[in-house]
């Protein structure tokens, strides 16, 4: 069986069908344990969830499969991937299981892997469970034995007051607008924010399984943006599905991306002294108007292949303690060993608040230059050099740019796509080359 499980984020698919089948997500569990015994004689795993309506079966089928194997596991409930990742460090857990597929639809699940650490996986590790995986299911090894859990209450509480503790600053006279995607943030953001003392007005905080990121969240902000605008808020901010990403809203209504995020925080933590290394790491995908905003600041910024995993490894070898995606996925390495859209809009407000600026000044000197991303669907992964035309067309649109415009042409790796970036400062250009090169890729390998 030579398919991959592990993608860039976790094992990824349509729920109930393979890898997320019964049969697939048991041997995921019983090769998970056996990991896990490696570690600790009495191993405790816990695992939680979003708010898709395939959540709580695939939770008692790795439920199940750790329990051949005797591990325990403890059930958080829904909760956001950071909960997940903070809860499995906090405590005496060896290990997290997030069962979600962040911003994907409902219909699609995935999970995903936190070590003790509160770090992913690395490759390695997820290469022996997937090879320990394959070889139940060849062997005729595992079938499907659920073992249903009730959710143990008290442990998104636990994740909600740690939270807290990570800001100094009330947040009272704030109005501000939440939009949780119908996701796993949906009853914990709004309990949080106004805990420390915001006025909160929801929107698709009311999940039914299978409205997670449908026409809302980080991914669709209009209806964010016409409720900052109408009720005259002072800030908005959209989660997805799994709350590991958030996009804000200013009160003029402007969209303040993950970029902006990191010129803003950036900023604050170099003027209090906590920038360690004078430096921010992205990836390929942020814009090259942050990365001329931050060396006017002194800021060196660094990239990395698009992934927050990615992002955490090279902060990490860096010593950095800022890091995240255009997307919204943003990890402030104080506190968080991931993304977390709760941590970073309390950074954010907390940043607003002491400085008694708007979002809309705290941006205001942020040039984006025009950014086009085209997907094609894909047939196959061929690799860039074998295609001919797609390389001419990468190579003449690149010469056309210089030194003003980058070229970006990557295979997603969550989902059969081939992605297309091109940036310039004009945008009639941009537009032009970057579909030029999605002609070419649809011609070679597209689904016709």
């Amino acid at each position: 069986m030579g398919k991959q499980l592990f993608g860039t984020d976790g094992i990824r698919g349509v729920a109930g069908e393979y890898p997320l089948d019964p049969r697939t997500i048991h041997a995921f569990g019983v090769a998970l344990a056996g990991t896990a015994r490696h570690l600790h004689p009495d191993p405790e795993i816990v695992i939680g969830m979003d708010t898709r309506e395939s959540g709580p079966w695939i939770a008692d089928q790795v439920a199940g499969g750790l329990a051949e194997r005797g591990v325990r596991s403890r059930l958080a409930g829904v909760v956001t991937t950071p909960g997940i990742a903070y809860l499995t460090r906090a405590d005496e857990f060896v290990a997290g299981v997030m069962i979600s597929a962040s911003h994907n639809p409902y219909q699609d699940n995935g999970l995903k892997v936190f070590g003790h650490s509160g770090f992913k996986l690395p490759d390695e590790e997820e290469h022996g469970i997937e090879q320990e995986i394959f070889r139940l299911l060849e062997s005729d090894a595992s079938e499907a034995r659920p073992k249903p859990l009730a959710v143990d209450p008290g442990l998104d509480q636990r994740y909600i007051d740690y939270l807290l503790s990570t800001v100094s600053v009330r947040f009272d006279g704030i109005r501000m607008v939440i939009d949780c995607g119908n996701g796993a943030a949906s009853h914990l953001a709004g309990e949080l924010l106004r805990r420390n003392g915001a006025e909160v007005h929801p929107l698709s905080c009311e999940p039914n399984g299978r409205n997670i990121n449908l026409n809302c969240g980080a991914l669709h902000v209009e209806n964010l943006r016409q409720a900052v605008v109408e009720r005259h808020a002072d800030f908005g901010v959209a989660f997805d599905g799994d709350a590991d990403r958030s996009i804000f809203v200013a009160a003029s209504g402007k969209v303040v991306d993950g970029d902006a995020v990191l010129l803003i925080t950036a900023r604050a933590l170099k003027a209090a002294g906590h920038l360690a290394g004078g430096l921010v790491v992205a990836t390929v995908m942020s814009n090259l108007g942050l990365e001329k905003a931050l060396a006017r600041d002194g800021i060196r910024m660094l990239r990395t292949p698009v992934g927050d995993k990615y992002v955490l490894e090279e902060m990490v070898r860096q010593g950095a303690v800022l890091g995240g995606e255009q997307s919204g996925h943003v990890i402030f390495r104080e506190y968080a060993t991931t993304g977390d859209g709760m941590l970073t809009a309390l950074q954010v407000l907390e940043t607003a608040k002491r400085s008694g600026a708007g979002l809309d000044e705290l941006t205001q000197d942020l040039e984006v230059y025009p950014q086009r991303l085209y997907n094609v669907r894909v047939r196959e992964r061929k690799p860039l050099t074998e295609m001919l035309a797609v390389e001419h067309e990468i190579s003449a649109s690149e010469k056309a740019l210089g030194s003003s415009g980058r070229v970006l042409v990557r295979f997603s790796g969550t989902e059969p796509l081939a992605r297309v970036m091109v940036e310039g400062p004009d945008l009639a250009q941009v537009e032009d080359l970057g579909q030029r090169i999605a002609r070419a890729i649809q011609h070679e390998i597209g689904i016709k």
